[in-house]
């Protein structure tokens, strides 16, 4: 059932580190699977049609080196490498790929709750010259809530990696469509992204903002909507039927912006860049705020 943060606008669940979702990819350190605004759900799925719980994306997942995780390249097949917030996973192929099922020694995982914050840290063994304590509080605000990041490197080498939140949003499980717009506070010049896959053309980018020309029935994907310039970590999801919003602000400045969505769920993805030499630490937070309009 996990751990459940409520006051009068919203309650908020969280799975616990070995409850439910148990893959290789997201973090376990909080995955927060359930957030009701006056009982308006804003939590999505990545996929609707999986029955599978513990291997799929959900609600305010966040991913720690999504392109190669901690040590992997300088690991023989076979061997363990880092995946922080998880554990070891035990090597194949050449390239890290996000969505492999590597096998898992999960990492240590404390927990610490009350009625406003849950508290989890992981504490990682010595592999490879790494290991790290990550620990990681969100807290219930009145109307939103905020998720605090302390990473400490207690390893020999030094941590370069980079960790964001994949947001499966929706807004009371309505499809994607022209009652949604999700804002940034930059321009976009779609001819900087990366990354252009935009089915059927239902996605429509306007200046500072997606907009919808119909309710996509196939995945879309744009990455780096910034064109790689530092802008302000921030995203706002309106929803016109209901005229409920949420928004993101970041604590940092970010670099790389990507936005990965379906019929039933979009996801602005803010990606944070990490370096923490040995016996250092970094912090960082991620605000969300839900609101009426």
């Amino acid at each position: 059932m996990g751990h459940i943060l409520k006051n009068a606008n919203l309650e908020i669940q969280i799975d616990l580190p070995h409850e439910n979702y148990n893959f290789s990819r997201f973090d376990w350190t909080g995955k927060i699977v359930s957030v009701l605004y006056k009982n308006v759900q804003l939590a999505g799925v990545e996929d609707l049609n999986c029955t599978k719980k513990n291997l799929l994306g959900r609600g305010f997942f966040n991913e720690f080196g999504i392109d190669s995780a901690l040590g992997f390249d300088e690991t023989e097949t076979a061997d363990w490498f880092h995946k922080i917030g998880v554990g070891l996973l035990k090597k194949v192929g050449k390239h890290y790929e996000f969505n492999t099922s590597y096998k898992i020694k999960p990492a240590e995982f404390q927990t610490s709750t009350s009625t406003n914050r849950v508290l989890i840290s992981c504490i990682a063994s010595l592999v490879n010259n790494y290991s790290y304590e990550l620990h990681k509080t969100i807290e219930l605000q009145e109307t939103g809530f905020t998720i605090s990041y302390y990473l400490k490197n207690t390893g020999k080498k030094a941590i370069r990696t980079d960790e964001y939140v994949h947001n499966f949003t929706t807004i009371n499980g309505d499809s994607l469509g022209k009652n949604y717009t999700l804002n940034f506070p930059f321009e976009l010049k779609p001819e900087l992204f990366g990354e252009h896959v935009n089915p059927a053309l239902a996605v429509r980018i306007r200046e500072k903002g997606i907009r919808f020309n119909s309710s996509p029935n196939e995945p879309f994907f744009f990455s780096n909507l910034s064109g790689g310039k530092n802008v302000p970590a921030s995203w706002e999801l309106l929803h016109l039927k209901s005229k409920i919003g949420i928004r993101e602000k970041a604590s940092f400045q970010t670099n790389k912006i990507n936005l990965w969505g379906s019929k039933h769920v979009i996801s602005p993805e803010l990606f944070f860049d990490i370096f923490v030499a040995p016996n250092k630490s970094m912090e960082w937070t991620r605000t969300y705020e839900i609101f009426d309009f």
